[in-house]
């Protein structure tokens, strides 16, 4: 298992490796002149920021200081982010380059081969006539070469339209690239937007038709998502008015100390039925047990593996599959084992993997989150890998299943192709 674990570190530090020294040489090095002050910025730049990435990366786990942590996490994260868009823009500039180069070769072959319009006013150029063959001035005889009916040689590639078409290229890859990840951050710094879904749920009275359950996942509150991450949030959920509020997990990324203040807007949330609290993977790697325990500081109900019964429905809620390491797991068999199945039921459990069990408990309805749609294009496409649901609206037998992107981001704190969310689900009763 170790070599397993230190094959697969070589080969993706390999692979960044790789990554950053095609960067460096097509956004540095071919636009750039040896020696010049712009090279060795560029240079040092492409050594910085990867070791900036690591430092982010393992001062989160590492016990070092909070501080640091928010210093690091910044330049750390967002470089991971712009890797990737430079990286695809710049492949995506492959397949111009040559267009390009192919295109100003042919233009500048044309101006060449365009005559000369004298009637413009340019001055004639007279051209010598053939010399006869004649006695030369030391008394032979004068012959004059052949023409030279050889083909021409084939042009050398002109270096300033091989380094006009490098910057081209590489300018148009970084705008692209850069401006990809500018607009990404500003969508997660400017707050969720509220989306709204309707469940037809079995079982549910006519009395509880129209229930609404404002649902969140995926806060992620850290070194750089912080109190005012969490404001926008309860703000954003206050405003839908709900009568009950669903925090689906993966709230923090870090401990109480470090967070606490941090989550503290929480209190803030209002619903007429409560709200509540299940945890994510991410609790277990940031003292789950703590954070429980804050939370219901908070005024928040955390559901460890357990249930209540609302307005006609029963609301249950499992501890994320991280807590089997610490054997704090998910137990159906202890939150919904012994309900009455002619009753609706909702189910709060971070990652939708456990849709299975869900569909084994006769659960109507699940909430998850845990994917954030996959966060950054095309990482969807790893998300399909390992999720039943990456986002939206499934159903799984007489189960459904509505997973949400979340409202925050985890690493970069970028969102490409994938919005951040919170969701109103309305239940509708088949009496109704």
């Amino acid at each position: 298992m170790v070599v397993v674990f230190v094959l697969v570190a070589v080969a993706v530090l390999a692979l960044l490796a790789g990554v950053h020294r095609y960067v460096w040489r097509r956004l540095i090095g071919d636009t750039t002149a040896k020696g010049s002050l712009a090279r060795r910025v560029g240079t040092v730049a492409a050594f910085v920021l990867p070791l900036l990435t690591v430092g982010a990366f393992v001062s989160s786990r590492s016990g070092v200081p909070f501080p640091v942590q928010q210093v690091l996490a910044w330049p750390g994260y967002l470089w991971l982010a712009a890797l990737l868009y430079l990286t695809l823009a710049l492949l995506a500039g492959e397949a111009v380059r040559p267009l390009l180069s192919r295109f100003l070769a042919r233009r500048a072959a044309a101006r060449q081969a365009a005559p000369v319009d004298v009637s413009a006013g340019a001055p004639a150029v007279q051209v010598p006539a053939a010399a006869e063959p004649g006695p030369a001035t030391d008394g032979s005889t004068r012959t004059d070469p052949a023409p030279d009916t050889e083909a021409p040689a084939r042009p050398v590639a002109d270096p300033s339209r091989r380094l006009f078409v490098a910057r081209a290229v590489g300018g148009a890859a970084a705008l692209a690239g850069l401006g990809t990840v500018g607009l990404g951050t500003y969508g997660v710094l400017r707050g969720p937007r509220t989306k709204r879904i309707t469940v037809r749920l079995a079982g549910l009275p006519r009395s509880a038709h129209g229930f609404r359950i404002a649902m969140v996942s995926d806060i992620h509150l850290g070194p750089i998502l912080g109190r005012a991450h969490t404001r926008r949030v309860v703000d954003a959920i206050n405003a839908t008015n709900p009568d009950l509020v669903a925090v689906v997990g993966d709230l923090v990324d870090g401990s109480v100390a470090d967070l606490g203040p941090a989550a503290e807007p929480l209190a803030g949330l209002e619903a007429r039925h409560g709200s509540y609290f299940v945890t994510g993977n991410h609790e277990y790697f940031s003292g789950a047990a703590e954070w429980v325990d804050h939370v219901r500081e908070l005024g928040l109900h955390p559901l460890e593996n357990a249930r209540v019964e609302i307005a006609g429905f029963d609301l249950a809620g499992v501890n994320d599959v991280a807590g089997e390491s610490e054997g704090q797991g998910p137990d159906f068999a202890r939150a919904l084992g012994d309900r009455d199945r002619g009753r609706a039921s909702v189910l709060l459990a971070h990652q939708p993997v456990v849709i299975d069990d869900a569909v084994e408990y006769g659960v109507g309805l699940q909430l998850s989150g845990h994917t954030h749609g996959g966060q950054l294009w095309p990482g969807n496409l790893v998300a399909e890998l390992a999720n039943p649901t990456v986002a939206g609206y499934e159903r799984y037998g007489d189960t459904q299943l509505y997973v949400s992107r979340g409202a925050g981001a985890w690493g970069p704190p970028v969102r490409v192709g994938a919005p951040s969310d919170i969701t109103v689900v309305e239940l509708a009763s088949p009496q109704a």
